[in-house]
């Protein structure tokens, strides 16, 4: 995987992050979600390379082989706000000041915290099956209860880090072939470990609480993203299903967007990159 790429850990403050990166052109940082790595983005990131763009692919905090921060009560160790300012000093120490954040799954949260937090860095904003916390938790019926139950089981303390180091594989699953055998292993030898673990959970019981509270003193302060954003979501997945027009909820939230379906199951990027890659080429070239 990664050919031709740099693969180092970088200080970012409260952390180490390992990272990958590779190129030279408009700078892009790729944002995973969960329980992925960095190594998501292996069929994308070369494909963006060739097509001129400098692509960086961190493990988030918490994730992978990055490092794991002290545990806080409220959780805001593993917030987006947290994770974001990672993700910006990374890309000044790699020296790019200003660059294209794109996010997937729980990435997504993080890439609109870094378009909210940091304008004058994100210049372009991709955001992937999801839509806003606060959102998602605005619209919670007994259906998102049902089908997203994970949201809130990994809230819970101490149990879903024993539910799922009783047996990681069962729990992650995961096709070698589908997803690569590399990115396969790097995936599950990253769920076998307890730190990780914990941190990953600590992603969604910061979700429940500080995050649904940043961004709902984002809507009250009327702060809006200021670049130009693209929506891209799985019609396999279940955006539709739960929202109708995904890209509806997202209008809300950004001055400049617009969306693009993707004929993918939920991993866009291990299933579909060459549609993936045809989006993010037409938005971030244009």
């Amino acid at each position: 995987m990664f050919e031709g790429f740099v693969d180092e850990r970088v200080d970012v403050g409260e952390v180490e992050l390992r990272v990958r990166h590779g190129g030279d052109g408009p700078p892009v940082l790729l944002i995973h979600g969960h329980p992925r790595t960095g190594a998501t983005w292996h069929r994308v990131a070369p494909r963006l390379v060739a097509d001129g763009f400098t692509v960086i692919c961190p493990d988030m905090r918490g994730y992978g082989s990055s490092g794991k921060a002290t545990i806080r009560a409220d959780h805001a160790q593993q917030s987006k706000r947290a994770v974001a300012a990672d993700m910006r000093r990374l890309m000044e120490t790699l020296g790019h000041p200003i660059f294209a954040a794109a996010g997937h799954d729980r990435g997504c949260y993080v890439a609109l915290r870094l378009a909210l937090d940091h304008p004058d860095a994100v210049n372009r904003l991709v955001v992937m099956d999801g839509v806003p916390i606060s959102e998602a938790l605005a619209r919670c019926d007994a259906k998102f209860a049902h089908d997203w139950y994970h949201w809130f089981f990994f809230a819970q303390p101490d149990k879903p880090e024993r539910a799922i180091l009783a047996d990681p594989d069962a729990w992650y699953g995961g096709d070698p072939d589908a997803m690569g055998r590399e990115n396969y292993e790097e995936r599950r030898a990253a769920v076998q470990d307890p730190a990780t673990v914990r941190a990953m959970l600590e992603d969604y019981r910061a979700g429940l609480g500080i995050d649904r509270e940043h961004e709902e003193d984002d809507r009250l302060a009327g702060r809006l993203v200021e670049c130009p954003t693209l929506y891209l979501w799985s019609l396999r997945d279940d955006m539709e299903d739960l929202y109708g027009d995904p890209l509806a909820v997202w209008q809300p939230w950004a001055k400049d967007i617009r969306g693009v379906p993707i004929d993918s199951g939920h991993h866009m990027a291990e299933e579909n990159p060459e549609a993936l890659v045809r989006a993010l080429r037409g938005f971030l070239g244009g």
